[in-house]
């Protein structure tokens, strides 16, 4: 077992700075500091390196941080192609038209996501949530930013427990103020639209050419097939041609949020 988080609580005591300053050396969120300390997450190679620099250990870091990452359970097989994908496009899409997408979520969401489809134990869903924050922390802070864009149908705004949806909506809100982040929102007044038909993701790569990424009930499927992202590209241009800038996406998004404060709004009637 790697003693990945112990040594890094005892790096941070020594050197006596807390979570935050930690997380702003290196550049990335408190959260994922914190996640790197409790076991959730194992850093990548960049920001594995970023800490080494941090505290002055050589390697140590990265080679523990590799370890931890070699004892976690595999990413699906259908998914690797896509993964590999996402860490070397320049321009990352995705259409989601019944949940916030997997990169934006939230880990007490992504929990609940896991858990509704009843079919996971406990400890595949921790393993599934984990993956997925982990997925967030490499593609989110890559190095060289890619462009992302991300438009999500109003109706997933509203999907999930009271509980956990007003801090997703918020986690959205602050994601979207990223310079390199555009989340757009189709609202319920479009009616009809191609993307109706289910979620996917297209990727531009520097080389040139584009791959896309279909979900399926079960597993998605990813196709770099020429007539196959031309269609997503004529989709994801009909679905922008309907949905919001990103200022009025946003303001919808947090008068969500206020919804939540006064009990006597009902989500369900809220319109951009």
């Amino acid at each position: 077992m790697s003693n990945l988080p112990a040594r890094l609580k005892e790096l941070r005591a020594e050197r006596g700075v807390n979570q935050d300053q930690v997380a702003d050396a290196v550049q990335v969120s408190k959260s994922l500091i914190a996640a790197f300390e409790t076991s959730r997450l194992a850093p990548q190679q960049d920001t594995a390196a970023a800490l080494d620099a941090f505290f002055d250990t050589g390697d140590e870091i990265q080679k523990l941080s590799a370890e931890a990452r070699k004892n976690r359970k595999p990413t699906p097989s259908w998914f690797r192609p896509w993964r590999d994908v996402e860490e070397t496009a320049v321009i990352l899409r995705y259409f989601q038209a019944t949940l916030i997408p997997g990169l934006l979520q939230t880990e007490d969401y992504a929990r609940a996501v896991f858990a509704s489809t009843g079919m996971l134990s406990d400890d595949e869903v921790a393993s599934r949530v984990a993956q997925r924050l982990e997925r967030q922390a490499a593609i989110l802070d890559r190095a060289d930013r890619p462009a992302f864009a991300f438009i999500i149908d109003a109706a997933a705004l509203r999907c999930g427990p009271p509980a956990i949806a007003k801090d997703q909506l918020l986690h959205l809100a602050d994601t979207g103020a990223r310079s390199n982040i555009f989340v757009h929102v189709v609202p319920d007044s479009a009616g009809l639209h191609p993307g109706r038909s289910g979620s996917f993701a297209l990727a531009t790569m520097e080389v040139g050419g584009a791959v896309g990424l279909l979900d399926d009930f079960y597993e998605g499927r990813v196709t770099a097939e020429p007539t196959h992202v031309t269609g997503l590209e004529r989709t994801w241009q009909t679905i922008t041609a309907v949905a919001l800038p990103c200022d009025q996406s946003r303001d919808l998004i947090l008068r969500l949020v206020n919804d939540y404060d006064d009990p006597a709004t009902k989500l369900a009637q809220v319109q951009p």
